[in-house]
């Protein structure tokens, strides 16, 4: 275990936690959970990642490093009126969605056959109104929310993957200067604590599905991308079923799903990581350690993130999608023919519509589809 590793699969860690945590916490009180009930989410994802990556990285000898799915805790913060019961029962069927696609080859060839552009309008939809919530901060603190933007810009320049970790830690340095109390700060042992799924039909069309959706175009296809990049070729149907039955578990413990990392995975893809390509598969047991680590601080990091002003949380959460509104945005509006369809989908989404009981994920991806459809059907010669 060479330090190049130890320190890769750290910074890796630290970003993917720094970056979306606080997007985790918005999702955790959009469903009302108790701060039990989310320190026991943020242990059981932490334990799933580090699961998960060890695993696929000692039985593949592929540097797999999983993520939890930030787009997926921007989706479920966006929603309004589930519970936490029912959010739990929509994450249990999200995690089989996923198991299923990796063991039943149709079912992958079906999620593909939904065009690229709605699928990406539908993310951009989710992720549009925590980026514009980012202006609104700035109005209201601009002395601390501003400095953190500017921080971001400027480190971005040099390492993109850092650039949120900075804003961060500029964020709460501001934030202590300008007198947040951090007096009530303690180190708990974080508990699981197991909630009996509430299986609701509206809320697993409306937040199963989108989340399975947006987990498998935003996560794992990206994942599995940059590893190819990287030189390594994926275990596809091993990484899905794994990661899709981790989420299913971890899902009784309040998580959302565990999917494949692809801006963190990066990190560890390097040749300074370690010099022998068929070696820097141990960097997915480092990567493993430091989660369980992450884990077992949650109260701690909790406590930390509530204790600083709401516009600076709001700020953070922006920044950090930024970069995934980026590149839904570019893709919704790669292929002319489905421009409209993809626009369509976005603004339904983006209004937070629902009816039904159900959410404005899903009716944004059916008038998208639906758009597309009419779009495409050619009048029959006489």
């Amino acid at each position: 275990m060479r330090a190049s590793v130890l320190s890769a699969a750290t910074v890796a860690a630290l970003v993917g936690y720094a970056a979306s945590v606080a997007i985790l916490l918005a999702a955790a009180t959009a469903l009302g959970a108790t701060p039990e009930q989310t320190a026991s989410w943020l242990l059981a994802i932490s334990l799933g990642k580090a699961l998960g990556s060890a695993l696929l990285s000692w039985t593949s000898k592929v540097p797999v490093v999983l993520a939890w799915s930030t787009p997926g805790a921007a989706l479920i913060a966006a929603t309004d009126g589930i519970s936490f019961a029912e959010g739990v029962g929509a994450f249990v069927v999200t995690g089989l969605l996923i198991a299923a696609t990796g063991a039943l080859r149709p079912l992958g060839a079906l999620v593909a056959r939904i065009p690229d552009g709605i699928a990406a309008g539908m993310l951009a939809g989710v992720l549009l109104p925590f980026c514009l919530q980012g202006a609104t901060a700035a109005q209201a603190l601009p002395a601390l929310v501003l400095p953190m933007v500017a921080v971001f810009l400027i480190v971005r320049l040099w390492n993109p993957a850092m650039a949120t970790l900075a804003a961060f830690a500029t964020g709460i340095t501001l934030g202590l200067l300008t007198g947040t109390d951090l007096s009530g700060l303690r180190l708990t042992v974080p508990l699981l604590e197991f909630t009996t799924p509430d299986f609701r039909p509206g809320v697993i069309l409306g937040l199963a599905l989108p989340l399975y959706l947006v987990t498998m175009a935003s996560q794992n296809l990206p994942g599995f991308a940059t590893l190819r990049a990287a030189g390594y070729e994926p275990p596809v149907s091993a990484a899905l079923t794994t990661t899709g039955l981790i989420s299913t578990v971890t899902a009784f413990f309040g998580a959302h799903t565990v999917s494949m990392a692809a801006i963190t995975a990066a990190i560890c893809l390097g040749p300074d990581v370690h010099p022998d390509k068929d070696r820097r598969w141990i960097v997915g047991l480092a990567y493993a350690g430091v989660w369980v680590l992450l884990g077992l601080l949650s109260p701690t990091v909790l406590q930390l993130i509530a204790a600083l002003p709401a516009p600076v949380v709001a700020a953070l959460v922006a920044l950090a999608l930024l970069g995934p509104l980026l590149g839904a945005l570019s893709a919704a509006f790669t292929h002319p023919d489905q421009r409209l369809a993809a626009t369509l989908t976005l603004v339904t989404t983006a209004s937070g519509m629902a009816a039904f009981g159900i959410g404005a994920a899903f009716w944004g991806l059916m008038v998208g589809l639906a758009a597309w459809g009419l779009e495409h059907v050619k009048p029959r010669k006489a």
